[in-house]
């Protein structure tokens, strides 16, 4: 059974926003607990959260998360790929795959995780598949999960590239796993996303 760990991505600035979306409460959490709890439940290790701004709020309030390692990323206003980097960094050597989560995702199921590894581990045999992700009625998404094989290319990235290329180059190694629910691929980029992810999670409450 192959080692899956999980790196989580919460360096972004907020800029839509205007202010640390990432900390703001829903469902009675932080946002960002939301995909540490998911791994934690899929039993992802290790978990790697890489943070730039408000790191240590984020250790404040995950204090109750001892298994999360927690990167401060110095140079996130450079873009995604630094934070990628870290994560990569911290978790090559100890695992074969890797999930890529972004913090600002609070509705990704469990499912999704689940039916990922189920594919990775059904293909990994053959050789063939690289990358398993999900695909949210027309809209691909996250988290995706990338073999080790990958993380040498991903290490070389630079700027806010976010592994794209690398990502379009593997076409062919990729296996994408359709959802019918878009929900569950949803930013909180804005405050109007804010104010649906609330208006959702209090009509499921």
């Amino acid at each position: 059974m192959p080692k899956i760990g999980a790196i989580i991505l919460a360096s972004g600035m907020s800029r839509r926003m205007g202010q640390p979306k990432l900390l703001l409460p829903l469902g009675g959490k932080p946002l960002f607990r939301y995909p540490i709890e998911l791994a934690k439940r899929q039993q992802l290790y290790p978990i790697v959260f890489v943070a730039g701004e408000h790191f240590e709020v984020f250790k404040i309030h995950a204090a109750d998360l001892a298994e999360v390692e927690f990167i401060k990323n110095e140079n996130y206003r450079t873009g995604m790929s630094s934070s990628l980097k870290l994560g990569i960094e911290k978790i090559e050597g100890r695992v074969n795959a890797a999930f890529i989560f972004l913090a600002d995702q609070p509705f990704v199921q469990d499912l999704v995780v689940q039916t990922s590894i189920q594919e990775y581990e059904k293909e990994m045999s053959k050789g063939g598949v690289r990358i398993v992700r999900p695909q949210y009625m027309s809209d691909l998404g996250h988290p995706i999960l990338l073999d080790k094989s990958l993380f040498s290319e991903f290490l070389g990235l630079e700027g806010d590239q976010g592994g794209k290329e690398i990502i379009k180059k593997y076409q062919v190694n990729t296996r994408i796993l359709n959802f019918t629910e878009s929900i569950w691929g949803m930013d909180i980029d804005t405050a109007q996303d804010y104010q649906n992810a609330n208006s959702m999670v209090n009509r499921n409450n």
